[in-house]
């Protein structure tokens, strides 16, 4: 079972959380949590060095005790120190750190006072009002508790979904060992997966084996050695269906060449979409199925997607818009977008590094922009108000300025390399009423101001729209930082008038983020296509706090795949004196 580094930071984040309740040493416990960014940061798979018998590179702040338990996690999947520590405390404890608003030193007060030890006893607590007069509960605290509890009873009703890159980590996998098997000629996933929701239930694994019965059969015995299968649900002439130890079910269906692309065009869905091209499809007098497009009982097309569309009339549609949300109409007219890729993107504006929350230094994280092809980066930490993310107090941002001026004399050095820029920018906080958390004088001094909601997110949907709007009212207001607050399963956006606040950037010429980071993928693809619809300009940003993360960029790239974004639609897809001139507008 390949174990992969989230896995890890998993495990210590976990440590860490018990540690706390049991209210241990706070250097112990911050150590872990250390360890559990700097691991989910770390540029490789620790596995790879494992799996080749090689010590683990040196990492900063993991000593000698630390990586022999991720040497020992590796090797053996078990983490003794972690199942020591879940065996001293009840099993329903872990799931209220789920509960939002409750945090290992709120847990421990529960446990201590009202004997709390899960979501049941949390609840009873919560309906008797004893929570309420709990030191450093209260009213308000304990309304937003049951109103996560309510939730999570709902979540837990439903069928478990992961985030997008946690089911492609899984996949990938999976297909690099397809792949490598001497009797498979291609291996694809489909699914929600491939069209790039943001969240994924199940995986669909498209196999194409060389022909013929033995070769078949060969295939289906190698699959099921695959190291991370749990449990083997079904074993068909040519479907398998499989549990892996991370708990995804998995579909794999053995297809023959002539069949993949109806196969592929099938199991990638949307079920609205397929159910629209067949009906196209019976119009004209075709049937479409997995197996490939019919006139009759006459197979006439089906060996790629391409010529799935083109039988019904249609031009290819990429699986990211296959939703049936008007993409259907638009091919029929030769009239789809001309949609958005990763190479478009010339710069990232948005970034923290170690002056505040981030965990690379920025000469780090600009080595890391260069390398990925971008002509600038906008270095953007926290404001002053954000003090658990170390925001920046007007002088440090005034040093912080400076240094930048010094780094920037460096690169038009050139040094035979192409220009580069790094920014003087900002994320800041926008007050309840509005205002933004620096002066004039120093917003002036940036070139790029990206302003965030981050506190206050159960405002009326009409005071946290007038909240935000008032904020573009300022001439430094550049860009809209995750527009909606969400965390995919983990946290409902804030209640805005999205047209309303799009209508407002419009009038003021400044922007909205579509956030890269995997559990924010903020804005979603309606927003996207209602921005696009308004003529608001986008800004895809990685929103990175470190080097690794700045890859997340594809991530933002797909979303806006979804919402039929191009590159026109794009600001960052523009040179910085472009951006200038749009900003200058303002």
């Amino acid at each position: 079972m390949t174990i992969h580094n989230s896995e890890i930071a998993a495990c210590f984040e976990e440590i860490a959380d018990i540690l706390e309740i049991q209210n241990e040493n706070e250097f112990r416990v911050r150590a872990y949590r250390n360890a559990a960014r700097v691991v989910a940061g770390a540029p490789h798979e620790l596995s790879s060095f494992i799996a080749k018998d090689e010590e683990l590179p040196k990492l900063s702040g993991i000593g000698k005790d630390l990586s022999q338990k991720i040497t020992e996690f590796l090797k053996s999947g078990k983490m003794p120190l972690l199942v020591e520590l879940k065996q001293k405390i009840p099993l329903g404890v872990l799931e209220l750190l789920k509960i939002p608003g409750l945090g290992p030193k709120r847990v421990r007060t529960l446990m201590q006072e009202l004997k709390v030890q899960g979501i049941d006893d949390l609840k009873k607590a919560l309906e008797s009002k004893q929570v309420t007069e709990l030191p450093g509960f209260g009213e308000k605290i304990a309304h937003q508790l049951f109103e996560g509890v309510v939730k999570r009873e709902a979540q837990n009703r439903l069928p478990t979904r992961v985030l997008w890159i946690h089911a492609q980590e899984i996949a990938q996998g999976l297909l690099d060992y397809l792949r490598a098997l001497p009797g498979v000629k291609q291996a694809e996933a489909a699914g929600s997966l491939r069209r790039h929701v943001e969240t994924v239930g199940d995986l669909d694994i498209l196999v194409a084996p060389h022909a013929g019965l033995k070769a078949r059969s060969e295939v289906f015995k190698k699959i099921l050695e695959f190291e991370d299968i749990q449990t083997v649900l079904l074993r068909g002439p040519k479907k398998l269906a499989f549990v892996l130890k991370q708990g995804m079910h998995v579909d794999v269906r053995l297809v023959s060449e002539q069949e993949w692309g109806a196969a592929l065009h099938y199991f990638t869905g949307s079920k609205a979409h397929n159910v629209a091209v067949r009906t196209i499809a019976v119009k004209k007098g075709l049937r479409i199925s997995e197996y490939g497009v019919y006139r009759g009982t006459r197979r006439v097309s089906g060996a790629t997607e391409e010529e799935v569309f083109k039988a019904v009339g249609l031009d290819y549609i990429a699986p990211e818009m296959r939703e049936n949300a008007g993409e259907i109409e638009a091919a029929a007219e030769h009239k789809l977008p001309t949609l958005l890729l990763t190479s478009h993107i010339r710069g990232d504006l948005h970034c923290h590094t170690t002056a505040s929350d981030g965990r690379k230094s920025i000469s780090e994280m600009a080595q890391k922009a260069r390398n990925l092809g971008y002509e600038y980066l906008a270095v953007t930490e926290h404001s002053q108000r954000l003090t658990v993310a170390r925001g920046l107090e007007p002088k440090r941002l005034w040093e912080r300025i400076r240094e930048i001026d010094g780094l920037n004399e460096g690169f038009a050095k050139g040094h035979g390399r192409p220009a580069f820029r790094i920014l003087k920018g900002a994320e800041v906080d926008i007050l309840e009423d509005g205002s933004l958390d620096y002066d004039e004088d120093l917003l002036a001094a940036l070139d790029w101001v990206v302003c965030s909601v981050h506190s206050r997110f159960k405002l009326s949907r009409e005071k946290q729209t007038e909240r935000i709007i008032r904020a573009m009212d300022h001439p430094h207001f550049h860009v809209l930082g995750h527009p909606t607050g969400r965390l995919i399963l983990e946290r409902e956006p804030y209640d805005i008038d999205m047209e309303k606040i799009l209508q407002a950037a419009v009038e003021r010429g400044c922007f909205l983020e579509l956030n890269a980071q995997p559990e924010r993928l903020d804005l979603n693809e309606v927003h996207c296509k209602l921005a696009k619809a308004l003529g608001v300009k986008l800004v895809v940003s990685s929103d990175a706090h470190n080097d690794t993360e700045m890859d997340f960029m594809p991530l933002g790239v797909a979303q806006a795949r979804r919402g039929g974004l191009e590159a026109a639609d794009v600001v960052n897809t523009r040179s910085w004196s472009e951006v200038n001139k749009l900003l200058r507008k303002r």
